[in-house]
Parts: C-alpha cells; structure tokens; sequence
C-alpha cells in the first residue's frame, strides 16, 4: 500500500494508496471554520439575464451567512453560472455587476477554455477569461477542465495545467470532476494530483464525484503529507463530509439550500453545537438528492433548472428559466417534483428556527 510519494507513479490509481482507505471519522474536525464557496446561479427572464434576480439572490445568500457567522466566497462564471454558454461580453458583465455590488469582496470564477479545439489543447484558450477575471480583483480563479485538456495522459496533463498556470496571477484552483457533470470528464491520478498541489500558484482544488469518495481521498492525502493545498468539495451529493471534516465546499447546491448549510456549518462546531445537525444534514442533503438527481442518460447537468425552481419559489428570482441557448431542462413538472422535495427542509428550517428559508406569505 503506497504513503510515500515517492512511490507514486503517473499510472498509479488510488487504491493502490493508503489515501484511498482512510476512514471520515480520522479526518473529523470539530473547530475548524472553513469557507462556503457558492457557485452562484446567473437568473434568465424572457431570454435575458435578470439582474435584480441576480442581485436580491446575492443579498439573500449574504444574509444567511452574516447571520451564522460563516465565511462565505461567491463563486461566478462556473457551471451553475452558465460558463459554457456566455459570451466574453457576458462572462464581463456577470463580474461588473457583482463588483459594483460589492467593490472590495473577493470573488472565485471560473476560467475554461474559449473557442478551443475538442482534440488539440492550447493553453492560450484559456486566456480570454483569466485576462477579464484578473482585471477586476481582487479575485481567485478555478481553472475549468476542457475537452483537450482532459484527454491527456497524467504527465503531460500536469505539464498542460502548469502552462495554464503562466499567465495566472492570482490564487487559483484546479478542478476534476466525473462523467455524470460532465460527459468526457475524469478525476485526477493520485500522483497529478500531488504534482498540481505542489504548484506555488494553485492554492487549492474541487473534486466533484458521486461514486467514489474522491473527496476524501484528497484530504486525506492533503492532510498526511501537510500540502499546502486546500481540497474544496464539488460533491452536492455529500455536503455533510466536508463539513464534519473541517473542510471547504465550492457547490451549486449553496444556492438552493443556502440558509440550512450555513446552518449546519455553525452548529456543527464544537462551540455551538446542536445535535439535531444530524437531521439537518438529512435534510438538505434528501433536497439535493432530488436537485442533482441523474436523468436517463446518467446526468445531473439538470440541477440548474431544479435550483431556479427553488428560488422563485423562495421568492428570491422571479423566473424559473434557466440560459436561452442551455440544453440542462428538466422534462416534466419540475416545480411540483421540487415543491414536494422541499417539504422535509422546510420543515427543518421552521423547527430550528432558521431564517430565510420559508415560502412567501
């Protein structure tokens, strides 16, 4: 079984590695106060983006953090912001509107390949949105994979990102996820992985899977060797394991259960704590089950159409519409499917006591 890194090989596959077979409980941590990273949702009316949507929707997610006391960072431009279907002018616009709004907060967007080839990878695709994410800082940026990028063998993956890397000037963090987010996408070997985190400007990374713990793995690779690189979760299925460890979570279920993840982030620290989390988590994560559920061909691209359907019924968008030009539609009534799916949360939320989370009276 492989712990030293020394040992890793570009082929080597994680369970081949004691990080694979570390159980949560060893990585709890009770007093850690970790970021909520959301990956916020750009709201469409008649076609359009709706920017007072979009800005009441930013308010009430500031709210709920302020009132739990938890850190929050926004995250725009990823893919519940509709990043593969903006144009460079739009891609600008979402990041203007947010720094008029909030002029010193620092933000995370996402950056992914512009216009590139499916078969050739070229770095400078890249490019075009770290230039416009970096002039509006202060920022990070989260380095989306990319159809070229991600068919390279784990050497010259690595050899790709560090190209990337070349024109970031920011903190940034690199991103894996599996074929159910996207189709052609794979997760990262243990030893690109260590390679990436040894990267002076990758702070830190999101894995997104839902049927191997990834996750896991990497914190608990992070944590034995000391990288200083911070694994953020992408899962939505599996909210609760970054919270017991003590760890950050960059998600787009933090925008349809914003108030209860806060929640549970406060009352799960030894300071505070609450036992009733326990249902909590439950709670939001059978809600997120049914946003992030997987449609015939194995995918949950859907959520974002489940996730506008939760804000208008919340009362924080007017419109349920997702991008004009995105193929991510729910078939048939999606409101109802969400409107029972909210009942246990709701009920939750009313029995702890935790705020904006209610239909409007």
């Amino acid at each position: 079984m492989i712990q030293d890194i020394s040992q890793l090989q570009p082929d080597t596959v994680w369970s081949e590695t004691a990080w694979a077979h570390t159980r949560e409980e060893d990585l709890v941590d009770y007093d850690a106060s970790p970021r909520l990273c959301i990956a916020a949702l750009l709201p469409f009316r008649n076609g359009e983006p709706d920017w007072g949507s979009f800005e009441r929707m930013l308010a009430w997610m500031t709210n709920c953090a302020d009132f739990f006391g938890i850190k929050i960072n926004f995250v725009l431009n990823a893919d519940t912001g509709y990043v593969f279907n903006l144009s460079n002018v739009l891609y600008e616009e979402v990041i203007t509107r947010f720094r008029s709004l909030y002029p010193l907060e620092s933000f995370i967007s996402g950056v992914t390949a512009v216009e590139a080839s499916p078969t050739e990878f070229d770095a400078s695709c890249y490019d075009h949105h770290l230039e416009i994410a970096q002039a509006h800082g202060p920022c990070e940026v989260m380095i989306m994979t990319s159809q070229a990028l991600n068919a390279l063998d784990p050497e010259r993956r690595r050899n790709a990102y560090f190209k990337i890397a070349e024109k970031i000037e920011v903190p940034a963090l690199v991103h894996a996820l599996e074929p159910a987010f996207v189709p052609w996408a794979t997760t990262f070997e243990p030893w690109l992985l260590h390679q990436l985190a040894g990267h002076e400007k990758f702070v830190g990374g999101k894995i997104s899977t839902l049927d191997e713990p990834h996750f896991l793995y990497w914190a608990s690779m992070c944590r034995d060797l000391g990288l200083d690189f911070i694994p953020h979760s992408g899962d939505d299925f599996g909210i609760a394991s970054a919270i017991r460890m003590g760890l950050p979570s960059l998600i787009g279920a933090g925008v349809s259960a914003c108030p209860l993840i806060c929640a549970a982030k406060k009352y799960w620290q030894r300071q505070g704590f609450d036992s009733r989390v326990y249902k909590l988590f439950e709670s939001f994560q059978s809600l997120e089950d049914s946003v992030f559920r997987l449609d015939e061909k194995g995918s949950a691209a859907g959520y974002k159409h489940s996730t506008a359907e939760i804000l208008k019924m919340l009362g924080v968008t007017e419109s349920a519409e997702i991008h004009p030009d995105c193929t991510d539609q729910r078939l048939g009534d999606e409101e109802a499917r969400m409107r029972e799916a909210l009942i246990r949360p709701l009920r939750m939320a009313e029995r702890m006591n935790i705020p904006f989370y209610s239909f409007p009276v």
